[in-house]
């Protein structure tokens, strides 16, 4: 398997993560026009992170980002900010459609889930390590 590896002065990394943030109380509110609007409001800031979107993609009530990271990256600090910047974004832009089913200044659940992710599987991974493994030498 050949790996599309980044580089930095001192490292080689591949750091792919998926993000699923759910609308507060799982309101089916999420439309193309807001995924679009989104995709916008959040290559803003991802430079400033080090982070590149690789696919974006809502379903009513949540939405699915794929990106990729540096080692650096504070991820605490990205996916806040990125909670915090599209909530009072998308809640300015489409006020008016999503009044009804959100209110006060929520817009994200409190938590997220994070799953890290690469172009192998663990699976694949724990057998490659372990076919690493060689058996001690002989003491005669």
């Amino acid at each position: 398997m050949v790996y599309d590896l980044d580089k930095s002065s001192h490292s080689v990394y591949t750091l792919h993560y998926h993000l699923v943030l759910v609308v507060k109380y799982r309101r089916d509110v999420f439309t193309e026009d807001m995924k679009n609007f989104m995709r916008g409001a959040i290559e803003g800031f991802v430079d400033n992170y080090g982070v590149e979107i690789e696919r974006l993609e809502a379903d009513g009530d949540h939405v699915h980002i794929l990106f990729k990271a540096k080692p650096s990256t504070d991820l605490t600090k990205f996916i806040n900010t990125l909670k915090g910047s599209t909530a009072r974004r998308i809640r300015n832009e489409f006020h008016d459609e999503i009044k009804h089913k959100l209110w006060g200044d929520s817009f994200w659940t409190d938590s997220y889930c994070l799953i890290s992710t690469g172009q192998a599987s663990l699976d694949v991974l724990i057998e490659y390590v372990d076919s690493q493994r060689t058996d001690p030498p002989n003491d005669r």
